[in-house]
């Protein structure tokens, strides 16, 4: 019997708006390209989220990869507010979810500094039964130990869980310790996903979900 939802932020409660953000602070197509595979695309962006290196090791990591753009990715990065942002259905569905009774949470990959200086793109989280980011649990997903520490803090079971995810590597990895994984392409393929579980989903009074 399914009785949690345990959701990713970016990609599906929050926009993870990267290239659009990159856009507002003034950068054109070819250089976005290269920011992105200079951050984004390193391995220095998972560290950081980790919390196991500072934001100015971060920085220094990205500009090694392209030492060209070590001032431009200082000005990309110096500031990310607005780089994350809530979705307007988050908030319905997480108070329709948890109105039919389940348990709702999240498991998601975020930094420190996104969660403080994106801190508008987690207003949903009051409303959860709680959950675990990256840059608090040293591990980020598709890490399995990362899964386990999640179930493990809220004495969860897996095979009690539903874990929706955007990205097919972090719902297989799920999977593979025995969550329902869902991956996620809308809200509305969503709710059909869960009412095929046999999730009945009251219609939410804020706005349609």
């Amino acid at each position: 019997m399914i009785r949690n939802i345990v959701f990713d932020i970016g990609g599906v409660l929050a926009d993870f708006r990267i290239k659009e953000f990159l856009m507002e602070k003034g950068f054109d197509g070819p250089m976005i390209k290269r920011i992105l595979k200079a951050s984004v695309m390193s391995p220095y962006w998972g560290r950081f989220e980790r919390g196991e290196i500072t934001e100015e090791e971060a920085l220094q990591g990205f500009a090694s990869s392209d030492p060209e753009i070590a001032e431009h990715l200082r000005k990309a990065f110096s500031s990310i507010e607005g780089m994350l942002t809530i979705r307007d259905y988050a908030i319905p569905l997480v108070k329709a979810l948890k109105e039919s009774g389940l348990g709702v949470y999240y498991l998601s990959n975020y930094s420190k500094k996104a969660y403080d200086e994106c801190a508008g793109s987690l207003e949903f989280m009051p409303y959860m039964d709680g959950g675990l980011v990256s840059f608090l649990a040293g591990k980020t997903k598709p890490d399995p130990e990362m899964y386990r520490m999640f179930l493990e803090r809220y004495l969860l079971q897996a095979d009690e869980s539903v874990f929706v995810d955007d990205t097919e590597e972090n719902v297989k990895a799920a999977k593979a310790i025995g969550f329902t994984g869902i991956e996620f392409h809308g809200p509305e393929e969503l709710m059909l996903a869960l009412k095929g579980l046999g999730i009945h989903i009251p219609e939410s009074e804020d706005s349609s979900v």
